[in-house]
């Protein structure tokens, strides 16, 4: 890796920036890896034909890296389609609709299965998405709130659960006897985490949105998705599906995830489970995926719900259609990989909080705000509080903040979290797009003023904790304020027309 200074932060700017103001994803992150390695080999030195070379050396390598999520991924929407075909989603639908007859009991319901199923972020963010779409559609409820709640309820509600693979990936980067005590310390810290699900609550009983969020409700009471709609009534018509035909495989597939996670990470031969689902989360994943896909097998095909055939047709329309949502993720990654390893952006920005003289009070705060912005300039939360949380330590550690350690350890999982929360370059964003089969950009500008309010707020928390260090201060005022905000612009703050 070179250090290349502040230009180290040029190439995701220009990702990010170029994907929100063209709305095209796929060149606006392709121009970020171009320029990301061009910062590169001219630093290095190296013939500038290098530069390809090393985009698609890069590009194989994080591939690689991620083949067990690629997997999962393939056979996961291999069943998601199957499922669908199978008349299972479309019968779920219509036995839904009868029990969860209102908006608030949609929302509501999608909000509670995110907090249930917190195991893994990108596995919430396309069950859910996958289980509840029809419903949405048929009450003529955005897409984009939909892809805004399974979010909302991904990453926030694995980074405070104690049995997930970001506790373990938390518990591992700290420098302690005890990690895992540690990261239990941090989440009345969590400010931002704790009061997304307070967000979310809040949306789904009070139904209260403004900006872009809103006008996108406003559009699909008008307009719904008849596309959507129709195809499912033609499916309804020819079908012999029944809610057992997405329930079952489904479930099966949690299930199976979840020991799968706990077989791959060691829990059978004597692991401790909070550390065995961690290890190699994703190739428990793909475990209980091909699970599902058995149990859809032997469900369908027996009662000639589908011919063989059209089984096998189905599982490669399923790993097709996951290919442009896979090519962004690819992209994503390989950003990621140049700005962390090849041209040290979190180094250069982590390297300020070292380097900074702030005042102890305020380290919380500071703290919070940098890792929000490396985390949403780099798309990782993982990548940011696993170069901040070594530095936090020191720091607290060589001064007399030691008491402020697990406040600015918190306030680096939260800054964490809202960057990965909004970032369009973050792989629990682009998933939440997909599982909600939402537009990526529209995601992710309806999702960024309720995510930005938020951590807003939390930033006031952050500082009345670094003079107080009592959380539930800090806690309470933010919630005030934040219930406050959204009431306010609720009422003021009117969408424009496109």
């Amino acid at each position: 890796m070179i250090e290349t200074g502040w230009v180290s932060i040029l190439p995701p700017l220009i990702a990010i920036v170029l994907a929100l103001v063209t709305k095209e994803v796929y060149s606006s992150l392709f121009l970020g890896v171009l320029s990301g390695m061009v910062i590169y080999v001219v630093s290095a030195q190296e013939p500038f034909m290098a530069v390809f070379s090393r985009i698609f050396d890069m590009m194989a390598q994080k591939i690689a890296d991620n083949a067990y999520m690629i997997i999962f991924l393939a056979l996961l929407w291999a069943v998601i389609t199957l499922v669908g075909k199978s008349g299972g989603t479309a019968a779920y639908g219509r036995w839904a609709e009868k029990r969860l007859k209102n908006k608030r009991a949609t929302l509501l319901t999608t909000a509670l299965l995110g907090v249930l199923i917190f195991i893994d972020d990108g596995f919430n963010c396309l069950t859910i998405g996958t289980v509840m779409r029809p419903i949405y559609d048929r009450q003529r409820i955005s897409r984009e709130k939909l892809a805004y709640i399974i979010d909302a309820t991904a990453a926030p509600i694995c980074i405070i659960a104690p049995v997930s693979s970001w506790a373990v990936a938390v518990a591992s980067e700290v420098s302690d006897t005890n990690g895992f005590q540690t990261f239990l310390s941090t989440v009345p810290y969590n400010l931002y985490a704790l009061l997304t699900i307070l967000m979310v609550a809040f949306v789904c009983i009070t139904g209260l949105d403004f900006g872009k969020m809103r006008k996108a409700e406003e559009r699909t009471q008008r307009e719904g998705y008849t596309d959507t709609l129709t195809e499912e009534m033609d499916d309804e018509k020819e079908s012999k599906g029944r809610v057992i035909d997405l329930v079952l495989p489904i479930l099966v597939l949690i299930i199976c995830a979840i020991l799968g996670m706990a077989y791959v990470g060691g829990f059978f031969s004597g692991t401790p489970f909070s550390e065995a689902i961690g290890t190699n989360p994703t190739a428990g994943l793909s475990l209980g995926a091909f699970a599902g896909l058995v149990t859809a097998f032997l469900l369908y095909i027996p009662r000639k719900i589908m011919k063989p055939k059209a089984f096998a047709g189905n599982i490669v329309s399923g790993i097709g259609s996951i290919v442009p949502p896979m090519l962004i993720l690819i992209l994503s990654w390989t950003l990621g990989g140049v700005c962390r390893e090849l041209i040290g952006t979190g180094e250069f920005i982590s390297g300020f909080i070292a380097s900074s003289n702030v005042p102890l009070q305020l380290l919380p705060f500071v703290v919070f705000v940098i890792a929000a912005l490396m985390s949403f300039s780099m798309g990782t939360s993982w990548g940011t509080f696993g170069l901040l949380i070594p530095i936090v330590t020191m720091i607290c550690s060589a001064t007399a903040g030691a008491e402020l350690l697990i406040p600015t350890l918190g306030a680096t999982l939260a800054g964490s979290v809202y960057g990965d929360h909004c970032s369009p370059i973050s792989d629990t964003t682009i998933l939440a797009s997909t599982g909600a089969q939402c537009e990526h950009i529209r995601h992710v500008e309806t999702q960024i003023p309720y995510a930005t309010l938020t951590a807003v707020v939390c930033a006031v928390g952050y500082l009345i904790i670094g003079f107080t260090n009592m959380p539930w201060i800090g806690l309470a005022v933010s919630a005030v304020l934040l219930i406050g905000a959204m009431l306010i612009l609720h009422k003021f703050a009117k969408p424009k027309e496109a």
